[in-house]
């Protein structure tokens, strides 16, 4: 997105180009980066405030052509200009392979993500740290649809036997519901009945 000298010269290239170029013209507006991966912009998108204001919410994986190396928070790569053919398909391919690496690396519970590499439950702009044990048990009761017991997730978090006499699976969803409901004011992420616990 950019003026229209911008959007034709990268027209002119997608012949040239490693992906499929879609209408840049159309206005930005919160919803945008539903339909796009990756969103490609020029360095006059920085002059308009309400345009800023609507990418910083945006999901997707964000470049800026640009000359100006120093205003680029809300942007996840540039590409310098003036630029070469090779370098914009070189940004683009290592933009394309990050936001494959998120999407495998997140989950969504409920209204939060969670994600896995960086062992984070978020949700709006609150987010929660995690350890590993967490991360796997959390997985492990989104994967069913039914209450899970006890002994179930002694044996798949833990490698413990079902005959183990341990309370480590209660003291720990007691410790992750402590943090949940600490950080999301929520007492209700993780439930339980005779059955076993669930999300």
């Amino acid at each position: 997105m950019g003026p229209s000298s911008f959007i034709s010269t990268i027209t002119e290239l997608e012949p040239h180009l490693k992906f499929t170029l879609c209408n840049g013209t159309k206005k930005l507006d919160k919803n945008t980066h539903l339909i796009y991966d990756i969103l490609f912009f020029h360095e006059d998108i920085l002059n308009d405030d309400e345009s800023n204001n609507i990418i910083d919410s945006f999901n997707s994986i964000k470049i800026l052509a640009t000359k100006k190396i120093n205003k680029i928070s809300i942007y996840d790569d540039i590409v310098k200009l003036p630029t070469s053919l090779s370098e914009i398909n070189q940004i683009i391919e290592k933009a394309a392979s990050k936001k494959i690496f998120i999407k495998n690396s997140s989950i969504i519970i409920k209204e939060y993500i969670l994600d896995k590499n960086e062992k984070k439950l978020s949700k709006s702009a609150k987010s929660l740290i995690i350890t590993e044990k967490e991360v796997q048990l959390l997985e492990l009761l989104l994967q069913h649809t039914n209450p899970i017991t006890k002994n179930k997730i002694l044996s798949s978090v833990w490698n413990y036997s079902s005959e183990a006499d341990t309370h480590t699976v209660e003291t720990h969803i007691y410790r992750l519901r402590k943090k949940i409901n600490k950080t999301f004011n929520d007492n209700k992420f993780i439930l339980n009945n005779k059955e076993g616990y669930y999300l």
